[in-house]
């Protein structure tokens, strides 16, 4: 995992790593789904392998993460919309990356669900 100074900005876009993503990369509950995959998105950024299987639910969790090619050089995130309904919640959001100087756009619907105070990436639709 790459390492962050204190006072560099998240690589989800919502401000100080510290105050945003950092917490929840240290073991910190998220509040929200959208709070979630704000923090796998930065893990991507920063290859934090060990934080992304951990917050997959584990009945779709895969054994390890799989990388072809070339990394990616992710270029920043949008979440679009938030749906937060009791224990579940998707997530549509467009995170931007160049792979051998290829621009490329990911747009998922990511479905979320809470269980015991934690939540969860469970599965994803591209659109």
């Amino acid at each position: 995992a790459a390492a962050v100074k204190t006072d560099e900005a998240c690589p989800c876009g919502g401000g100080a790593y510290t105050a945003c993503c950092g917490p929840l990369h240290a073991g910190a509950p998220a509040a929200s789904a959208e709070a979630l995959m704000r923090s796998r998105y930065s893990a991507f950024v920063q290859d934090r392998h060990d934080y992304l299987l951990a917050t997959w639910h584990a009945s779709t969790r895969p054994a390890h993460l799989d990388r072809e090619g070339p990394p990616p050089k992710w270029l920043g995130l949008t979440v679009k919309k938030h749906s937060p309904d009791g224990e579940r919640a998707t997530v549509e959001f467009v995170a931007r990356y160049r792979v051998a100087g290829r621009g490329h756009r990911l747009h998922e619907v990511s479905r979320f669900v809470r269980e015991d105070g934690r939540w969860y990436y469970v599965d994803g639709e591209m659109l």
